[in-house]
């Protein structure tokens, strides 16, 4: 069961209503990165989860990052609270109450007429919460390494909102925030090691002759060597004779049909086959004006970077 503490996590001071940064801050109420997603995320996996310490430590988290989404659903509300106040009451004209919401890069007119300024769960473009943000799979190697990534993911979003705010309230509070998401990837980082082995997730192994095989396809200017392809790490191979068919095989994809199924395969490539002799008259030539495809236009750059027009025949 949960209680609630009516005070907040972190004190939150904010210096002046600032509508523009609360539409900001809703990247962390309703946005992928946000704390919704992230207590949800590990609210799921917790329950979900059979070793007791990484159970607690999930319920935590999770319970945690409700607290913070109080917070930033606060900041939220504080910011919006002139605007809201001004909205509701109608206390300047039209026009002035208009640009005071949307102009000078404010893009707060959406959350203030549909919501009234309070929080909502959407990100800073309106994009409504869904459940799609969390990609927990049940696999604790996996799931683990998805959450670091995740707080990695919210530490930065953090950043980015510390970096658009010069109000010393708001700044000290998601200041706050971004270093409990540092605290909870240690956390996460040390659950994780705490499992031997983690690697690789599941408990499959893998075929040996391809695990430590790394595979140059992108080939040509800008190849590049470091300890993700090393040969001390890894099997380089660059040949595309050597990373094609590597099972042996050809390479040709091929399927077990009856005699029945293949009788019909046939006739329907012979049905729909294309004689590659023909040159049928189409659409675009029966409508086309006369002259109209005779000639296009060939552009190339000469040496002193002038344009060389000249026509061919198409």
């Amino acid at each position: 069961m949960f209680t609630h503490n009516k005070r907040l996590q972190y004190t939150v001071r904010v210096a002046e209503p600032n509508p523009a940064l609360a539409n900001l801050l809703l990247e962390q109420f309703g946005g992928p990165q946000g704390e919704l997603a992230a207590a949800m995320r590990y609210f799921t996996q917790a329950l979900a989860e059979d070793d007791a310490g990484r159970k607690d430590m999930l319920l935590d988290i999770a319970t945690e990052e409700l607290s913070h989404l109080e917070v930033i659903g606060s900041l939220v509300g504080m910011l919006n609270k002139g605007a809201k106040g001004r909205l509701a009451e109608g206390v300047e004209a039209e026009g002035e109450l208009f640009r005071s919401l949307q102009g000078n890069g404010c893009s707060s007119h959406v959350t203030q007429v549909l919501y009234g300024g309070g929080p909502a769960l959407i990100n800073s473009g309106g994009q409504l919460w869904n459940a799609g943000y969390i990609d927990s799979i049940g696999e604790p190697t996996a799931d683990l390494r998805s959450n670091i990534a995740a707080e990695a993911r919210a530490k930065i979003v953090y950043e980015r909102l510390i970096n658009v705010t010069d109000d010393p309230g708001v700044k000290d509070a998601l200041m706050f925030l971004m270093t409990r998401e540092m605290a909870h990837q240690k956390s996460f980082e040390k659950a994780l090691y705490a499992i031997e082995p983690n690697f690789p997730p599941g408990k499959l192994a893998g075929m040996p002759e391809f695990q430590e095989m790394y595979v140059n396809t992108s080939q040509g200017d800008g190849d590049m060597r470091g300890p993700w392809n090393s040969d001390d790490n890894f099997d380089y191979v660059s040949d595309p004779d050597a990373f094609t068919a590597v099972d042996g095989g050809d390479g040709v994809p091929g399927v077990g049909l009856d005699p029945a199924e293949e009788r019909l395969v046939a006739a329907m490539a012979a049905r729909t086959a294309s004689d590659p002799g023909s040159n049928p008259v189409t659409g675009i030539e029966l409508g086309k004006a006369e002259g109209t495809m005779e000639k296009t236009t060939k552009v190339t750059m000469s040496a002193d970077g002038a344009d060389d027009t000249s026509a061919r025949d198409a």
